[in-house]
């Protein structure tokens, strides 16, 4: 019994140590609805159902029963989010999201969502066009 307890005690403090490694890191992408994120579009659904933003879509497929997820066209790659209630403000947006993955279950423990930032030219463009006699 006594070589049982300390086996568990030993199993608990690795177990503990695994979690305390991650690092929290930050992800891009898009705020998707998981089942646009496996087909990999919002397109056919758009079509389908008359919608005309990304947001709308993804709004709607999570109303009927799709989840909220993290989107990285560029990796093909989709991944789940343990917090459903933050991604809603970002619905079809470009986003970084902060927080620790569970490689496991490819689940992101999210901490923050934040908007992804525009580029330094779309920026610049939108300043020169607003100068009068331009």
């Amino acid at each position: 019994m006594k070589r049982l307890f300390v086996l568990l005690a030993a199993l608990l403090v690795f177990s503990l140590a695994g979690l305390a490694a991650q690092k929290e890191k930050t992800y891009s992408g898009e705020i998707m609805d998981s089942a646009c994120a496996k087909a990999g579009s919002h397109a056919a659904m758009m079509k389908k159902a008359g919608l005309k933003t990304a947001k709308e879509c993804t709004l709607a497929c999570v109303k009927n029963g799709s989840k909220f997820v993290l989107y990285n066209k560029s990796a093909k790659k989709i991944y789940q989010l343990d917090d459903q209630t933050k991604p809603e403000q970002f619905a079809g947006e470009k986003v970084k999201v902060k927080g620790t993955l569970d490689a496991s279950t490819e689940t992101i423990h999210v901490t923050d969502i934040a908007a992804a930032k525009h580029s330094a030219k779309k920026s610049k463009k939108s300043k020169t066009s607003s100068k009068p006699g331009m």
